[in-house]
């Protein structure tokens, strides 16, 4: 009725020769195209511009930037650290910009953070806007749905001008 267990004595598997022979091998699997990658794509880092580094030109990544140095040129990034260190000189570009550094020129993102360290001299356009206590900034700043898109037809003042008619 009773039988005496087998907790403590070794157990010997044979599973894995079963499983070995149920599943198909990953050469017969990549043949017939139904081998899919199991592992997800893997975030690249984020590319660094050291602090000795100066950059005349353009800058354009669909990856992350980090910027120590200094940039005389624009900037168009996913996600853009601006390091205490760094200087932009011209127009910033990004979906997440974080600015500890300076920034002279137009910046234009999803969500702009400046933190205490912050110098930017130009405007802000953004989705949302995070401005610490200490950061120093000059320019207007504009709300827009959607920053990334350049306006094609800029919204100017309309300026009355007075026209006299003879009779």
């Amino acid at each position: 009725m009773f039988s005496k267990s087998k907790i403590n004595e070794p157990v010997q598997k044979d599973t894995d020769a079963a499983t070995q022979q149920d599943q198909p091998s990953v050469q017969s699997l990549a043949e017939t195209g139904s081998f899919k990658a199991s592992t997800p794509k893997v975030k690249p880092p984020a590319s660094v511009i050291s602090a000795d580094l100066h950059i005349t030109g353009n800058v354009k990544t669909t990856g992350d930037i980090q910027v120590e140095g200094t940039v005389e040129g624009d900037i168009r990034a996913h996600l853009l650290t601006i390091g205490e260190t760094a200087t932009i000189n011209g127009e910033v570009m990004a979906d997440d910009v974080v600015i500890n550094g300076r920034v002279i020129g137009r910046v234009r993102g999803l969500k702009v953070r400046l933190t205490s360290t912050a110098r930017v001299e130009g405007d802000i356009i953004h989705k949302t806007i995070a401005i610490e206590s200490g950061a120093h900034f000059e320019g207007s700043v504009q709300r827009q749905e959607d920053p990334l898109t350049k306006a094609t037809s800029q919204s100017k003042p309309v300026v009355a001008s007075s026209a006299t008619s003879k009779p």
